[in-house]
């Protein structure tokens, strides 16, 4: 996924392009600094009134820290999006609270000695929200849309290893030539083109939810509405809410104990308002200058855990000043001095010189040859690299920065932008936009040369990161294109020793870095505010939270 710190997925995630889902704009994700002082009441108790609101009439109340760009699993690309449709949709298996792949729609499954064909058995008290059983052939025709490139889907390369994906994909084969199969409605075959182990958990994404039909798909009608979660839409108001109701067809609703569910739409610091006034019972962020406080008066309602998630710039590589530059772009990620800026942000993030995030499965992170130079070494490179690439003080470069609107990503690009200046004298203009323009805004090349976005992982494996630089990827925003590169991640996934395949990821990294396509900023940190009352909070290292694990307490 992935996610922009303002939801998209790739922004993901992802950023929460942000995703994961990919680059999701990355609503990508979470994380603000605020740029507004929350004043005196910081010092005031958090717990606040409301448990009796918010417990006599079931509802959940969830803050959400941007608009939903869609509802509809094949066009999201942001976090916020995902956040929603978790709730509304199901795939054959779900996220556990460790992030392992437990049954979902699929009650089990089994796979060949060879370890490219899966066989899915479907539930058969699996169904839509309006009583039709849900069939196997729901999900190949819903998964054949996601990956027929005149949709332009988004999460399309999260199903590229199901065999016959990436031809479809590159518009050389028709999507019914996808290899996955519904001999009957309660059978699903997948065949892969390489051994996957990681397949179930990634069948938990967007990407891999069943469509009721493609004239459905994208209405965000409650009146017409139709999905297979454990939560089923009532209302959307644009820009302050979205309303959910519990899905009485769904197959495990018995467990859902938390009968309606109401994401209201706000900044982290009105939804930190919110949270302290009762009127929220979790929030998605919290404001960097409240922290504190928090810790000391609140710390049980304080939740920071580290996820795989990464912010970075994109290079515009398809026209000066960086397209056949290698000097200027080298030069650019060197004048950043990234212990300064997540200092600044004070949210515990760490500073990123690799673009895998630490912690990731069967993977040891990778970086820029010159990340422990000091301070001083590092800017003399970087005006020495800026002077060979044609520019100086006296001849500087202009840039454009393209970000969205949000508190922390506004103060990044203004930190960053001074940073450029002081080192090297590029001077920037710095032009946000409202998310869901900032969404289209990115695909306009004319519009920036640097564009701010960001990665969530959409399952634990390094190739969910490096995928998203294929030549091909409808989340490769910088257009990067390197055949060696891609090669190298084809051999990978036809790898099936571990450490072998973890070997050439690792190289691969090291050569899309030494290209700098991108500049990877920091690696996120999660921060959540729940109030006490609430049960089952268990964020797992892909920052997912779903609301039918949750229940209210009885006290």
């Amino acid at each position: 996924m992935g996610d922009i710190e303002n939801g998209s997925k790739n922004s993901n995630s992802s950023y929460c392009w942000l995703r994961k889902r990919r680059a999701r704009a990355y609503g990508m994700i979470c994380f603000r600094v605020a740029a507004l002082l929350v004043g005196f009441n910081l010092m005031v108790g958090l717990s606040g009134c409301g448990h009796n609101q918010s417990t006599a009439n079931g509802t959940l109340r969830r803050g959400l820290g941007g608009e939903p760009s869609t509802l509809d699993p094949t066009a999201a690309a942001d976090s916020f999006s995902f956040e929603v449709l978790r709730d509304l949709y199901e795939g054959l298996t779900t996220e556990g609270p460790n992030g392992e792949a437990r049954p979902g729609v699929a009650e089990s499954w089994t796979v060949d000695t060879a370890g490219t064909e899966y066989t899915f058995q479907i539930r058969k008290n699996a169904r839509w929200s309006n009583g039709t059983p849900i069939r196997a052939q729901d999900f190949v025709n819903a998964w054949q849309r996601v990956i027929d490139p005149s949709n332009a889907s988004p999460v399309a390369d999260d199903l590229r290893l199901i065999y016959g994906a990436a031809s479809i994909i590159s518009g050389n084969s028709a999507p019914t030539t996808l290899g996955a199969y519904a001999p009957t409605d309660t059978v699903l075959i997948v065949k892969l083109e390489e051994p996957a182990p990681y397949l179930p958990l990634l069948l938990t994404q967007a990407a891999a939810y069943p469509i009721y039909s493609s004239e459905k798909k994208g209405t965000a009608s409650s009146k017409e509405w139709v999905s297979n979660g454990p939560y089923v839409l009532s209302a959307w108001s644009p820009g302050t809410k979205i309303e959910l109701a519990k899905n009485h067809q769904y197959w495990d609703s018995v467990h859902v104990r938390i009968t309606r569910v109401q994401y209201e739409i706000a900044d982290e610091n009105a939804q930190y308002a919110r949270y302290r006034a009762g009127q929220l019972d979790i929030t998605d962020t919290v404001p960097a200058n409240a922290i504190p406080a928090v810790r000391e008066h609140e710390p049980s309602e304080l939740i920071i855990a580290p996820f795989l998630a990464t912010a970075y710039y994109g290079l515009n590589l398809s026209a000066p000043p960086f397209a056949n530059n290698l000097y200027l772009r080298q030069a650019v990620a060197m004048a950043i001095d990234r212990n300064k800026l997540v200092k600044a942000m004070a949210f515990g993030q760490v500073g990123a010189f690799g673009f895998v995030p630490p912690g990731t499965w069967n993977y040891s992170p990778q970086s820029w040859a010159w990340r422990n130079l000091g301070d001083s070494e590092r800017e003399t490179e970087a005006r020495r690299l800026y002077a060979l690439a044609g520019y100086s003080r006296d001849n500087p470069l202009r840039l454009k920065l393209l970000f969205n609107s949000n508190p922390a990503i506004k103060n990044t690009a203004i930190i960053i932008a001074q940073m450029w200046k002081e080192t090297l004298g590029i001077e920037t203009i710095l032009t946000e936009e409202e998310y869901r323009v900032f969404l289209q805004s990115r695909h306009d090349k004319s519009r920036w040369d640097v564009a701010r976005l960001g990665w969530t992982a959409d399952y634990d494996d390094a190739s969910n990161f490096l995928d998203i630089f294929r030549q091909h990827s409808t989340n490769n925003d910088p257009g990067y294109a390197n055949s060696s590169f891609d090669a190298k991640l084809d051999e990978a996934a036809k790898t099936a020793d571990p450490e072998n395949r973890r070997l050439i990821l690792e190289a691969d990294e090291r050569k899309m870095l030494a290209d700098y396509p991108v500049i990877p900023l920091y690696f996120y940190v999660s921060k959540r505010l729940v109030k006490t009352y609430i049960r089952g909070v268990h964020l797992n290292p892909l920052n997912r939270l779903d609301s039918k694990s949750m229940s209210f307490s009885q006290e």
